[in-house]
């Protein structure tokens, strides 16, 4: 059964993560030490027993998500004994995820990876001023669907299909009042369920290209080597090892749409029948199963799923 190492993104956060994983293994504590020496920050401390508000804060969210995700593959590697490619044949992470999974690939170190998303968070909440963008999820709509709706309702201003996360879950992003516009026509469209999002940000969409300049000349400091299995990147859900595709791809998929829905089907057509959820909450478990029932999902977030996933 060829496996596939999935890691989850921004929204699965929640204080207590990684707890578990860092009183119990000794691989877990020296991630979260490490991700906490590269920031200067007692960004652990923050997750185990701290305040959601400042968990949630996106320069905190995004390394804090890659430390529990990175702890899990690292208990792995350890209790197995193996090397990744001998667990997964490919990874892919949703938004922040894929930083993830480049590091679990050997693509990037972990300091540098929690450098980068502590960099990331930082732009991408510096790039458009509070109340200016917002996201919706467009409830039973596809991607095409979402698109249309999105162009209608940008009249002038920025609206796009940000994550085709699943079968009818669409999440659009832009300007606050082209969203609601959006809004208004999908229920005219008879799409009642759509949800606006409680977020900081307008995220992939082009109100981010202050956030990709940004990446983009961190991305150019940052050694990058080819992963020891493929990545899926968010951007092209088609794989790659390719150091300068997978820095490049890192500068779109700030600006870019999330191809989810595409990367659990390309994984599908290649072989993967099983997705393995590395990190805090089970997300993208859910959406795996509202994308194609015939692959299995599991999660992986305690010392218990772990012992679990070893023993099948």
């Amino acid at each position: 059964m060829s496996k596939a190492f999935i890691f989850p993104g921004q929204g699965s956060q929640q204080i207590g993560m990684g707890k578990t994983l860092h009183d119990n293994f000794a691989q877990a504590r020296a991630v979260f030490q490490e991700v906490d020496d590269t920031l200067d920050q007692k960004l652990s401390t923050l997750m185990f027993e701290g305040d959601a508000d400042t968990l949630k804060m996106t320069e905190n969210t995004q390394p804090a998500l890659m430390a529990v995700s990175m702890a899990v593959v690292r208990v792995l590697l350890s209790e197995t004994g193996k090397p990744l490619p001998d667990l997964a044949a490919y990874v892919a992470g949703h938004s922040l995820g894929e930083y993830a999974a480049l590091c679990a690939a050997g693509s990037l170190s972990l300091s540098d990876t929690a450098s980068l998303l502590r960099k990331r968070g930082q732009a991408m909440q510096k790039a458009v001023p509070a109340g200016i963008g917002g996201m919706a999820d467009l409830m039973g709509v596809d991607v095409e669907q979402a698109k249309e709706i999105a162009a209608a309702a940008a009249q002038g201003e920025i609206c796009a299909a940000a994550n085709d996360n699943a079968n009818g879950q669409v999440v659009i992003s832009g300007h606050s009042a082209a969203i609601d516009r959006a809004i208004a026509l999908a229920a005219e469209r008879g799409f009642k369920r759509s949800i606006k999002l409680p977020v900081s940000a307008p995220f992939h969409c082009a109100l981010m290209q202050p956030a990709a300049d940004v990446m983009k000349e961190a991305l150019c400091h940052s050694q990058i080597m080819p992963p020891c299995v493929p990545v899926l990147p968010n951007v092209t859900a088609t794989p790659t090892q390719d150091p300068d595709e997978i820095r490049s791809l890192l500068v779109k998929q700030v600006t870019g749409s999330v191809r989810w829905r595409e990367t659990v089907l390309k994984m599908k057509e290649l072989g993967v029948s099983q997705l393995v959820e590395c990190g805090a909450g089970s997300v993208l478990t859910g959406l795996t199963k509202r994308i194609d029932k015939e692959i299995t999902a599991i999660s992986l977030q305690t010392p218990e799923d772990i012992a679990s996933f070893l023993n099948q």
